[in-house]
């Protein structure tokens, strides 16, 4: 008899592992290449993971190709041999790049229309779905990562310095005031930034309301060109320039190169991405205080809006049909109230839909957590002008290239602020006349 009853659970025990076997082996697998690393791709892989535990037929394989631009560049030499993925993850400003590979994309208004999943972009923040759609209002790509810069600040070195730990400055010569005591205190630096361009040119054009080029930025069509080395802009390099000279401003690198010294304690103010709170609520050992980007308090308008930076999934044509119908399901997935509001307080980027936002607010984490709300009050702190809508410019990857090119010349001392602008300008018209000739890939 225990023999019998043993061998009946066997045979159980068969049955639901083959059963289990056979449901595994039936997912069909989507693959999405990323750029994120550290706790941001460890939020990001929970995700994939929490998408791929709510149902049992597809399942999204995230892969970590590099920065945004190596993993831009491993896509399209993958599409070239035919082994790209079906989601990857482009940064904002090759946006128009993207645009331009009309065969090489699927726009995903019309990827959620053709699988019949529910897309309305009136659920999105306008300030994050306006950067991604066409004329019409139809996104053509999914906005996942939006980030806009804020100020963060160490409460216990401004302590130190005698300075109010609960009130961050608000312009730039507060900025100047406060970074030279903690220079006087012994700080090695008192302020250092991320993302050059990003901060001090395109989001300090769009918080002055000031054009960053023509035709709106670029969301008016082609022909623009390059406007940003005017008196505002011009200034506020050189203010820098002359900061660096005593460490007040001490220019750390590109990217996220001088996040580190913030966190080590080297640098008592940090300006950096929104997306970047959960890196450093993790790697700091001090309290942590924020605020809004500063601005020139004598510039009429100021402060206007920020704009976002970030990055959006963007679906590459070519993949076999079963993979879309999986990718347009986690799409729908990724903008549940629940997924995003999540996903915005785990890392500091910004909730995309305002479902998220709400029920953020009403679970109480911006209460809970000072300082949380501040990239959304920035993003929506004005109704966005033609000048803080965001910019769609072609080989904008190089343009910040370009840019942040010559700040480090001016930042050195070996160009004035006036002339590293003008010859950004010059190199970012030309790299705007290529891409016009070269016209929409197809």
């Amino acid at each position: 008899m225990r023999l019998n009853s043993l061998f009946r659970s066997l045979q159980l025990l068969a049955v639901l592992a083959a059963a289990s076997f056979t449901s595994a082996s039936a997912a069909t697998d989507i693959m999405w290449w990323h750029a994120m690393s550290g706790e941001l791709g460890r939020q990001l892989e929970k995700v994939a993971a929490d998408f791929n535990a709510s149902q049992s037929d597809y399942r999204v394989v995230p892969s970590y190709k590099g920065n945004y631009t190596e993993t831009v560049r491993a896509a399209i030499f993958a599409f070239r041999s035919r082994s790209q993925p079906a989601i990857v993850q482009v940064n904002e400003i090759a946006t128009a790049t993207m645009m331009a590979a009309k065969g090489a994309i699927y726009p995903v208004h019309e990827l959620m229309h053709d699988q019949r999943e529910a897309f309305s972009p009136g659920a999105y923040l306008p300030a994050v779905a306006g950067y991604y759609a066409d004329l019409d209002g139809n996104l053509l790509s999914f906005p996942f990562n939006s980030s806009t810069p804020i100020l963060y600040y160490n409460k216990d070195m401004f302590r130190d310095a005698g300075l109010d730990p609960e009130l961050a400055p608000k312009t730039w010569p507060e900025i100047g005031q406060a970074a030279k005591r903690l220079r006087d205190r012994g700080a090695p630096c008192g302020f250092t930034t991320s993302w050059p361009s990003w901060i001090h040119v395109e989001n300090f054009s769009a918080f002055h309301n000031l054009p960053l080029a023509t035709e709106a930025n670029g969301f008016g069509g082609l022909g623009t060109s390059l406007t940003f080395n005017n008196p505002v802009v011009a200034r506020h390099v050189a203010q820098l320039a002359e900061w660096q000279a005593s460490k007040i401003f001490d220019y750390s690198g590109r990217a996220t190169t001088s996040e580190p010294r913030f966190q080590k304690g080297e640098c008592g103010i940090f300006i950096g991405s929104s997306g970047t709170r959960a890196d450093i609520k993790a790697n700091s050992k001090f309290e942590v205080g924020y605020g809004m980007m500063p601005y020139w308090p004598d510039v009429a308008g100021a402060p206007q809006n920020s704009i976002i930076g970030g990055a959006t999934l963007w679906v590459l044509r070519e993949r076999p049909a079963a993979e879309y119908k999986g990718v347009a399901k986690f799409f729908a997935f990724l903008s549940r109230p629940e997924v995003q509001a999540a996903w915005h307080q785990n890392t500091g980027y910004l909730p995309i839909t305002r479902a998220a936002y709400e029920l953020t607010r009403k679970q109480g984490f911006y209460g809970r957590n000072p300082g949380s709300s501040i990239a959304i009050e920035e993003i929506t702190l004005k109704p966005p002008t033609e000048n803080s809508r965001g910019l769609r410019l072609g080989s904008f990857v190089l343009i910040r290239d370009a840019i942040e090119d010559e700040l480090e010349q001016a930042f050195a001392g070996r160009k004035s602020a006036q002339a590293a602008l003008d010859s950004a300008v010059e190199r970012g018209n030309r790299l705007l006349r290529q891409f016009e000739r070269a016209g929409p890939e197809r």
